[in-house]
């Protein structure tokens, strides 16, 4: 009986003082990722991408380029391009986004693109039809090592986060990926369909519960 009460109070303060912990959150508009390949048809042989600014994750930035993204029932104008290059094409759309154009793409982790949607991409030099590629991502929070072992938490491990400060959209999400790895900065990664029904930010701040 001991053990089991050392147990649950281990938990619990492991729990407490994950929720002391403050993460910021980083708001994801509609953007793709390419490969150097699709890049050039997209924007030409001789094009190189245009780097505008650096976002939170270490090596990852935003660029001047956008392209079009067509579905069945329409198109999104303006999807920015995340550099750099990717080993494999990926575009990641919030799900109302996705139903305005007609497609149907699975809720995943990035990279895991096999069997995802379709779509045509459209840039100023070029077009070209992906068979698959489009996905919804998976809410995930990024952490460097030492964050997750300070927390005890586990790469892959699901856990709840409270967004919000009140005004009668504070919402807790659950099914938030843990992501690790020492090219990451700590931060939860939501939609804007998440943020807006959250009443939520880039900047704001999330809670472990």
């Amino acid at each position: 009986m001991s053990d089991l009460a050392g147990e649950i109070a281990a938990d619990v303060a492991k729990r407490l003082e994950r929720s002391k912990t403050p993460i910021p959150i980083g708001v994801s508009n509609r953007h793709c990722h390419l490969t150097e390949e699709h890049f050039k048809i997209l924007f030409g042989a001789q094009a190189r991408p245009n780097r505008i600014k650096d976002i939170k994750q270490p090596g990852f930035w935003a660029a001047e380029e956008v392209i079009a993204v067509k579905g069945p029932r329409g198109r999104l104008e303006r999807v920015r391009l995340v550099g750099p290059y990717r080993s494999r094409t990926q575009i990641e759309l919030a799900m109302t986004d996705a139903k305005a154009i007609g497609v149907k793409p699975p809720v995943r982790e990035s990279g895991d693109v096999k069997g995802s949607a379709g779509a045509e991409l459209i840039g100023p030099a070029g077009r070209l039809t992906l068979a698959e590629g489009v996905i919804v991502a998976l809410r995930h929070v990024h952490f460097a090592p030492k964050e997750a072992a300070a927390l005890g938490i586990k790469a892959g491990e699901m856990l709840r986060l409270r967004c919000g400060t009140g005004g009668g959209r504070s919402s807790v999400f659950e099914d938030c990926v843990a992501r690790v790895s020492d090219q990451y900065s700590l931060e939860l990664h939501l939609d804007t369909d998440e943020a807006y029904a959250a009443g939520v930010k880039t900047g704001d701040l999330a809670y472990i519960v």
